[in-house]
């Protein structure tokens, strides 16, 4: 027997999820939180109870308390989904924070967006997003420009994958020895926090901590374009670029907006994953 997922809110990765759930074949999928013209006809809300599990946005609740629906001409609230839901209903959300685990009491709470196979997915679209998004905001190519990026980890890496391709000179900022000898070994140059350059046209920050103060700022060429890929808080301080007139590209959720088909079936391979491994502890 099929199980029945609800997607509630969201943006188009949580379309294109919904999608990929159905072509498995092991689920019936309906949409609430979206205006009809963006729900597939097999995929409309029924009204009907008894969901075995629920999928949530990677941001759950917007500053209002309602379910993050960019799509959606109304509100959507927890209060219209919870009813819908059977006693031993699933919750897939990406942030698994109070306003979730609060709001969702009682039922079991995963978060897909925590999971080692949903980052290391994930890495590549949000690199290709970011990497599109300094090609249309740079006067110049990326061959042979000097590029900084901050974090080498799963972002980092693909990053730099892609702008090797380009030609760029990359150098990465490093925490630890062993980032630091993994970009050696893919041919990056690294330098710590503290021994970090500024003569570079294009720096990417992936750490979600403060590096780029206003100090730091200060020393780049006022040319040089920031896209920040971190989460909140992010790791440049927004408040002194902007007085300070510097091009700050603050890039959440990239990979929804550049490639929401991708994301989507990331989303729905790991939420078919933690299904299937539950299944078996059972």
């Amino acid at each position: 027997m099929k199980e029945k997922i609800l997607i509630a809110g969201g943006d188009m990765r949580q379309i294109y999820c919904g999608k990929r759930l159905k072509k498995s074949g092991k689920f019936d999928v309906e949409v609430t939180g979206f205006d009809s013209v963006f729900v597939p006809e097999d995929m409309k809300f029924s009204g009907e109870k008894h969901y075995s599990g629920v999928i949530l946005p990677v941001i759950a609740f917007d500053e209002d308390g309602f379910l993050n629906s960019p799509n959606y001409s109304g509100k959507l609230s927890a209060r219209d989904i919870l009813p819908y839901l059977d006693g031993k209903a699933k919750i897939f959300a990406g942030k698994t924070d109070k306003a979730v685990t609060e709001t969702f009491s009682g039922h079991t709470i995963y978060s897909y967006l925590y999971r080692e196979e949903f980052s290391l997915k994930n890495a590549v679209p949000t690199a290709e997003g970011a990497v599109q998004i300094a090609l249309e905001e740079l006067p110049v190519t990326l061959s042979g420009m000097r590029v900084l990026i901050a974090g080498y980890g799963r972002i980092g890496t693909a990053l730099a994958s892609i702008l090797k391709g380009f030609s760029a000179d990359i150098t990465a900022v490093v925490r630890s020895p062993i980032s630091e000898a993994k970009a050696g070994l893919n041919g990056i140059k690294a330098v710590r926090v503290e021994d970090m350059g500024t003569d570079y046209g294009l720096v990417f920050n992936t750490a979600p901590e403060m590096i780029f103060t206003r100090e730091i700022l200060g020393k780049f060429p006022p040319e040089t374009l920031f896209i920040d890929l971190a989460s909140k808080p992010g790791g440049i301080d927004f408040s002194s670029a902007s007085e300070m007139g510097r091009k700050v590209i603050w890039a959440l959720g990239i990979p929804g907006k550049t490639s929401p088909v991708t994301a989507g079936e990331i989303t729905a391979e790991t939420v078919m994953q933690i299904i299937s491994e539950e299944i078996e502890r059972e």
